[in-house]
Formats: C-alpha cells, structure tokens, sequence
C-alpha cells in the first residue's frame, strides 16, 4: 500500500517538473518574441518575459496542486479496494476454519470407532485361537480314537492296511459308478424331458411341409443300342469312334457282350449328360464319325450349359432369393447333374432351404437368412472335382469371392462341422441337412459300407464292460445291447448307454440319428425233476 507522505512527495517533484517547463517554454517564448519583434525595445520585452513568466509559473503551481488531489484521491480508492480485499479473504479463512473444525470432529468420531472395532476385533480373535486350541485338541484325540478303531478292526477283520485300503477304493469306485449312472440318468431325463417334444414338433412340422423325392441317379448310364450294326458304328475301325468320343466327352464308355446298351460311366454329371445326350443323337442320326462326333457334341454342350443356367434360376426362383450373383446360379444349376449317394444335389439343397426356413421362423430367427443359407450350403459340390479340398471350403471360399455375408459363409463352411458355428443358422442348416439326407428313400449306400457300418456299430458296443451281446437293428438306425445283469445295475445302464451313443457320435459318420438301447434282465432257472 502506498504511504501518503510518498503520494505527496511525488506530487512535488510533479509541481517542479510542471515549473521548469513552464521556465523552459517561457524562455522560448522570449526568444521568440525578441525575433518577432526586433523593433520593440529590450525593456518592453523584459517587461513582457516577465508577464509570460508570471502567468507560467501560476499554471505550474495549478497543475502540481490538481495532480496532488489527483493523487490523493487514487491513494484513498486503492486504501478502499485494498480493505475489501482482505475482508474477503478474512470471510474466506474463517469458512476454512469452520470447515477444518468439522472434519476434525469427523476424523474423532471415525477414530473412536475404529478403536472400539479394534477392541471386539482382538476379543474375537482371542476367542478364536481358544477354539482352535480346543479343536486341535478334538482332532489329536479323534486321530488316536480312529487308529485304535482302525487297528482293532484289522484284528477282528484279519485284514492288513494295504488290503483294507483296497477294498475300501473298489467299494467307492463302485459307488461312484453308480452315483454317476444316477446323475447320468437324471440328467438326460431333465433335458430330454425339456427338448424332446420341442424338437420333435420342429422337426416333423418341418418335414410335413416340405416335399420329398427318392433318389434315381447314379454314377453310372447306358445307352440303348438298337442293333449290333449301329453298335458297331459307334466303335468305330479299331474303336476310333468310340476314342472321339470318350476324348470330346471326358467320360469312360464300356462297351461289352451286353446287347443292346452301351454303358457311360463319370463322375462328373454334366459330363455324363453331354456323353449320353451325344450318344442318343448319334445312335439316331446313324452318322458316326470322329468330324460329326466333335460337331453333335459341341452343340450338345452348349444345349447342356443352357440347361444348367435355366436350372439355376428355376431353383433361385423357387426358394425366393434376391441378389444371387450370376455365377452362384450357374454353380447351383451344374448340381441339378450332381448326385450325393444317389439324391440329386440341387433338389437336395431347395429342400433344406426350405426346411431352414420353417425351423428358423418357429425359432424366432429370420427365415430369409435361413433360406438362403440352407440353399448354398452344398455348393462346393459344383467344383469340388476340379480342386482340392472339401466342399465346404470350396463353397466357402467360392462365396466369400463373390460377396455372401458372414452368416451364409459360415453356414457354408461349417455345416459338416469343420469350422465352430459362429451364428445360429450354422447348426440350423445342419440340423435340415441331416433331415433331408436321413428321410426314408433320400439316399442309397453300397452294401459294403453299409455292411461294415453296421459291424462297426456293434464293435463299438461290444467294447464296454459288462456287454455280452449286441445287435445292429432297422438298418443300423438302432443297436440293441445286452448286458450282465449279475455285474451290473439298472443306473449303471444308463451310464453304459449314454456313453455308447457318444462314442458312435464321435468316431462314426452316418445320416440322421442312431437309437441306443440297452436291456438288463435277471432269469432266475430251476430245473424239476
């Protein structure tokens, strides 16, 4: 803060500058004068230096007294400003104080708690080393009890230790055997209780609505020959004709003693098509030679190619999809000629569109992604002869190139499990998929996997203990197995059973479901004599 006799000090020095300005702009006005008036006497310019001179020094005794007041005015604002000011922060430090002398109590309060919480804390604690001192000493002598009880009952029992312990641990496996048969049991029940009658509902509610067809196709065609003549144009001089044609088609022709038919075999339909189509031809025209076998082929393929693009967009058609790129329908029409154990592909994949639809809307998910998921899902079989792999990476891969979103490339690619299902429409597909292959008259197999099956399932079977008879029964649809009654109990059935039907889950490969069934009986015999 600035003291008053400084104020006034400075208020001096300004009264003096004031004046010596004044002296200064007077001496210059004489010289001035003088100039000017050079005609005028030296007396009247003195007389009037000094008028000039008066009146200066009456303004700088003016200016310095109004810069005085000035300046004391200022002084007693800021000594005003300066006071509000430190009454502020006086009010400031009090409400500091206040709040300090609360906390302060708080922290006493909190303390006295603590203290008292310290005090039961080490009460407790007392109390519990008490109890574990009394506990210990429980448990020494419940230890020397159960030695004596354990060494007496050696005595009465005859047994060694090491032979106790181990009909004591077969007693336990045989109890927890069968407390998991129980668990086993009860569980299965729960679940198959819950989902049994859901899934059946779906499921059947699916296959009513969906048509269904048996399968026709095979690997193998023949051709009919009307007479030996028109047989022997077809070979040809040294089997040229037939060489033309094999080369032009791609196929194996068998021409053997059979009368009447030539046999074309490829297991490439399209191909296979072509072969037969051309063969029809040239059995009707009588013109057999390598120049028209190239000609009726050619032109039979492009009929085939347009065959295959208009069975393409029928089946789009059918199954109601939207932005299918051009090149998906033309690998979806090449599986109208494509047989997967006799059940023709492209049929085989409408139907399971149709059969992901109806599960999806029962599931509360959308049916159009269903669909179009169910429809692709075998479209690797269009190409899987021309690369290697599985086809549903071929398909998957296929369709990712040519912009299909996650859900159907995943459904793709994982409807035979060889990727984790990452939506629900995966297991959807798989579930139709399983359906339409497994329905009576869907599929044929050879009698000798169908036979090796069939002794596959009942090895497996036959592997577990207890096991002494086993069967496979309607077609390898169930297995009936007969266990020892005398070794093993009804809980432990259910256990057997349960982990039968998830070893063939694992280590077999078939359509549909397999029925495990395990029967126990007791038969009690005498004879009369």
């Amino acid at each position: 803060m600035l003291d008053f006799s400084t104020v006034v000090g400075v208020a001096d020095a300004l009264a003096v500058g004031v004046a010596s300005a004044a002296l200064i702009v007077g001496a210059g006005a004489g010289v001035v004068l003088y100039r000017l008036v050079g005609s005028r006497t030296i007396g009247a310019a003195r007389t009037e230096a000094e008028q000039i001179k008066t009146r200066a020094e009456a303004d700088a005794r003016a200016a310095a007294e109004k810069a005085r007041l000035d300046a004391e005015r200022a002084l007693l604002e800021s000594r005003k400003a300066a006071e509000a000011e430190i009454e502020k922060e006086r009010a400031e430090l009090r409400e500091v104080e206040r709040r300090l002398a609360k906390r302060e109590d708080i922290f006493e309060r909190k303390e006295e708690a603590l203290q008292l919480k310290d005090q039961t804390l080490a009460k407790q604690a007392e109390g519990f080393r008490a109890r574990e001192e009394r506990l210990g000493q429980k448990d020494a002598e419940l230890a020397r009890v159960i030695d004596e009880q354990k060494e007496k009952l050696h005595q009465l029992a005859g047994l060694s230790r090491d032979q106790a312990r181990e009909l004591l641990l077969s007693r336990i496996e045989d109890d927890t055997r069968q407390e998991a048969g129980k668990l086993t049991r009860q569980i299965i029940g729960q679940a198959e209780l819950d989902a049994r009658n859901k899934a059946r509902e779906i499921v059947l509610n699916a296959i009513q609505r969906t048509a269904t067809e048996v399968s026709s196709e095979s690997t193998v065609r023949t051709v009919a020959i009307p007479s030996d003549d028109i047989k022997g144009r077809i070979i040809g001089r040294e089997g040229r004709n037939i060489r033309a044609i094999e080369k032009a088609t791609g196929v194996d022709i068998i021409v053997d003693d059979t009368p009447g038919v030539i046999v074309v075999s490829c297991f490439d339909k399209i191909r296979q098509a072509v072969a037969v189509e051309s063969l029809e031809r040239l059995v009707a025209d009588g013109r057999v030679h390598p120049s028209r076998i190239e000609e009726v082929v050619e032109k039979v393929r492009g009929e085939i190619d347009e065959k295959v693009l208009k069975a393409g967009k029928d089946a789009v058609l059918e199954v109601n999809l939207r932005g299918v790129h051009p090149k998906v329908v033309e690998a979806m029409g090449k599986l109208h000629y494509r047989t997967s154990y006799g059940q023709n592909v492209l049929r085989h994949s409408v139907e399971v569109a149709f059969l992901c639809q109806i599960i999806a809307d029962q599931l509360g998910l959308d049916g159009a992604v269903a669909r179009r998921c169910g429809f692709l899902h075998d479209i690797g079989k269009a190409m899987d002869h021309e690369m290697e792999g599985g086809h549903p990476k071929i398909g998957m891969d296929f369709a990712r190139q040519l912009g299909e979103k996650e859900p159907v490339l995943n459904a793709i690619g994982g409807h035979h499990a060889d990727i984790p299902s990452t939506s629900f429409y995966t297991p959807i597909v798989m579930a139709a998929d399983a359906v339409s292959s497994a329905r009576p008259g869907a599929r044929r197999e050879s009698m000798e996997k169908y036979v090796q099956r069939l002794n596959e399932l009942q090895d497996i079977a036959l592997s577990f203990r207890g096991v002494t008879e086993a069967y496979a029964i309607q077609a390898g649809r169930e297995v009936r197995v007969m266990i020892d009654a005398a070794n093993v109990d009804d809980d432990e059935a259910y256990l057997i059973a349960h982990q039968i039907a998830r070893r063939v889950s694992q280590e077999m490969t078939f359509p549909g479901e397999i029925r495990v069934t395990v029967l126990r009986e007791t038969r009690a015999i005498e004879f009369a004599r």
